[in-house]
């Protein structure tokens, strides 16, 4: 198996190295660059707890192969603070019980920061559609949803 260049911003930083051919982004960001908040749970693209932003994209990191992402801005969830400050995705997780165990959050985290990003007044039922290839086994979504519906009337001041 060769090996490769690749050349990306992870998190705002340039990143320059070799990587095997095979190597999977996220096995890249949690092995390699020890970002271990994206998760790997089913390792079919199923459950989205490996979600993370390749340029601004939702993509299923244990799908994809690092190599792919050469040349992109890849996002994972220790990108969503800036310092010590949470994204307010985070603060209202916190504030609205948008997470339990905390599993599938940095994936639903990401989901939920692409759409946002996209569409910063969602309705619920968009938010549904958005979140709708991460799974949750614990909350029952209600909150999750209403973690990203908080977040978003955060933004605009309300």
């Amino acid at each position: 198996m060769g090996m490769h260049t690749l050349d990306l911003t992870v998190n705002g930083e340039t990143v320059s190295t070799s990587v095997p051919a095979r190597r999977l982004l996220a096995d890249f960001l949690r092995e390699d660059l020890h970002l271990t908040g994206t998760k790997r749970g089913c390792e079919t693209g199923i459950c989205g707890a490996c979600t993370v932003l390749v340029d601004g994209q939702p993509l299923k990191s244990c799908l994809s192969l690092a190599v792919m992402a050469s040349g992109c801005e890849v996002r994972t969830v220790e990108g969503l603070r800036e310092g010590e400050t949470l994204h307010r995705l985070q603060e209202s997780f916190v504030r609205c019980a948008g997470l339990q165990c905390g599993y599938c959050t940095p994936g639903m985290l990401m989901s939920a920061c692409a759409l946002l990003e996209a569409n910063p007044r969602p309705t619920a039922d968009e938010v549904r559609a958005a979140l709708g290839g991460n799974l949750c086994r614990c909350t029952g979504y209600t909150q999750i949803v209403e973690s990203v519906l908080d977040a978003a009337g955060r933004r605009d001041g309300d």
